[in-house]
């Protein structure tokens, strides 16, 4: 255990931050998942109505640095393709 204040503060702000990490990788994990099964139902409107919020969510992560740009993008750039894969 830190003996520094600062250490012990810095542990707090990683614990905080932590869970704000986690809370937000969950999310983008569930919109991933609702575009996946609109693409398994073949329903191409709910499909791209997903996909737009998952990637609005994908987007911000990378933009906070929570996910990285290349990630993000790639996560992106897979879903466009699965979408765009339903008839």
């Amino acid at each position: 255990m830190a003996n520094i204040k600062s250490a012990k503060k810095r542990i707090l702000i990683d614990q905080r931050n932590e869970a704000r990490n986690k809370d937000v990788k969950s999310s983008i994990k569930t919109s991933v998942k609702k575009v996946n099964s609109a693409v398994e139902a073949n329903d191409k409107a709910a499909a791209e109505e997903a996909l737009k919020e998952a990637s609005i969510k994908i987007s911000k992560a990378a933009s906070k640095g929570i996910l990285k740009k290349e990630t993000a993008s790639r996560k992106i750039s897979r879903l466009s393709a699965s979408v765009n894969s339903v008839d």
